[in-house]
């Protein structure tokens, strides 16, 4: 049985969708203003793998993600570039899927939907907060009084006077009611973006964009809510006022995820920090494979310290899962099945019980490297047959529809010309086995930055 940690409850719960197999999921995307990094990565890498892992659990499941493409950064960094915050928001939101969708092979998600694409369903729901006392107009917008949803706090254990001390995105007015009251309406200034509402030109705040468009694809209430731990709180706390303000139903939604920081020497990596890694300067140096594998070898709701050491461990643990998938592709067809020996089945029923266990991929993942140094012995005494082989290649290719790392080929890279001729030399050297003269050839490669592997095929040229 499928069970979940639930932020809300603080404990894991049984996974029962609200309807049946179909699961509506919504994750927190992107404020596009800057280029994503590491921690962004994390999160929805990890999101990408929840969602991939019920759909093998034979769930129909919707992905939702919303694009910020309007808000007090991206218009700050508009005026700092000398454009416009609509032209600033394309070029990242493009930079964005960039990133996503073609260097890391996230291809989950359902539906992108962008904050300015849904201004009639957030002044609508505005609207309905005013009405039902929930909201007030004063100087510069429309905010939401946080003291009368007697509920605030219940998601992160804070209370209405707790609030104070939000950090994250918090409006500063001075004629708000509470000091943790935040902007669901702000009034445009002259040189900023705006719309035409019932109270005055303006833009909306940034709480109220994901409600709006959590309402129009899955209605008041739907299964799982995902995001970065640090967005519990204010930002998932003003979802659930809002929303539960305005339905009157609880939950509004039924089960809450949060994903750990990816940390540096310590600290959450984030732009306003200056200590991240943009995922495309990291890609620069390492394949995405090894950032999939650092990710899922970390439990998601865990905080994990990036270095330098964990990324070369990392990159070592991936070269022996693709030196065993290499071996499974050509094994002995002479001998009979092994597979008692390997207990496949155990092991096949220990991964799903791991993934079961709230997306316990580090055990998921130790599960693995078992299966690999057993296989690994086993075609070391000769004792692995054709039939095994295409075994443990199946559940591997199964274990790869979540993981998407295992067997995903990298785009293989142009070997220099002149290091093949060098190649072609040695192994003429190495048949006449005048062997001074082949190792003088290898030594001119591996001071080019490549090696020469001998196998039964023939030298293979990679990159150190």
């Amino acid at each position: 049985m499928l069970k979940l940690y639930n932020t809300l409850t603080g404990k894991k719960q049984a996974f029962k969708p609200r309807k049946g197999r179909k699961v509506n999921i919504f994750v927190c995307g992107p404020t596009v203003y800057d280029y994503s990094h590491l921690g962004h990565a994390r999160t929805y890498i990890v999101f990408d793998l929840i969602a991939k892992y019920l759909k093998t659990k034979g769930f129909s499941v919707f992905y939702l993600q919303n694009i910020t493409d309007i808000d007090d950064k991206i218009i700050q960094r508009a005026r700092e570039r000398r454009t416009t915050p609509q032209a600033l928001a394309r070029t990242f939101e493009k930079e964005y899927f960039q990133d996503i969708k073609k260097s890391l092979k996230i291809n989950s998600v359902s539906k992108y939907a962008r904050a300015t694409g849904h201004i009639k369903e957030i002044i609508s729901q505005i609207e309905r907060l005013v009405k039902k006392g929930f909201a007030y107009r004063i100087e510069d917008g429309i905010y939401y009084d946080i003291s009368k949803f007697k509920d605030y706090g219940k998601l992160s254990r804070r209370t209405v006077s707790g609030a104070e001390d939000g950090v994250s995105r918090i409006d500063e007015s001075k004629g708000k009611r509470n000091k943790g009251d935040f902007c669901l309406w702000k009034f445009s200034k002259p040189d900023e973006p705006k719309w035409p509402s019932p109270w005055d030109w303006g833009r909306p705040g940034w709480h109220i964009e994901d409600t709006a468009i959590a309402e129009k694809y899955f209605g008041f209430q739907y299964d799982i809510h995902g995001g970065a731990r640090d967005l519990m709180f204010p930002h998932h706390e003003a979802e659930i006022a809002q929303m539960e303000a305005i339905s009157g139903k609880k939950p509004f939604v039924k089960y809450w995820l949060h994903s750990g920081f990816l940390l540096v020497k310590g600290r959450k990596m984030a732009k306003s920090l200056g200590n991240f890694i943009t995922i495309r300067d990291f890609l620069k140096e390492n394949s995405s494979r090894v950032l999939r594998l650092l990710v899922i070898k970390n439990h998601y709701r865990s905080p994990f310290d990036y270095d330098e050491e964990m990324l070369k461990q990392t990159k070592k643990e991936l070269a022996r899962i693709d030196e065993f998938v290499a071996k499974l592709k050509r094994p002995s067809s002479k001998l009979k099945s092994a597979t008692q020996n390997l207990k496949l089945n155990k092991i096949e029923k220990a991964f799903e019980a791991a993934m079961d266990d709230d997306f316990n991929t580090p055990q998921a993942m130790a599960l693995i490297f078992e299966l690999v140094g057993k296989g690994n012995s086993l075609i070391s005494r000769n004792k692995l047959g054709a039939e095994d082989a295409k075994k443990i290649l199946g559940f591997l290719k199964k274990a790869d529809l979540v993981f998407n790392f295992i067997l995903s080929k990298e785009p293989k890279e142009k070997i220099p010309g002149n290091l093949l001729i060098l190649a072609e030399q040695r192994e003429k050297y190495r048949k006449e086995k005048n062997w001074p003269k082949a190792d003088e050839l290898r030594e001119k490669i591996e001071a080019a930055g490549y090696f020469v592997e001998d196998t039964e095929k023939g030298p293979q040229i990679k990159k150190i």
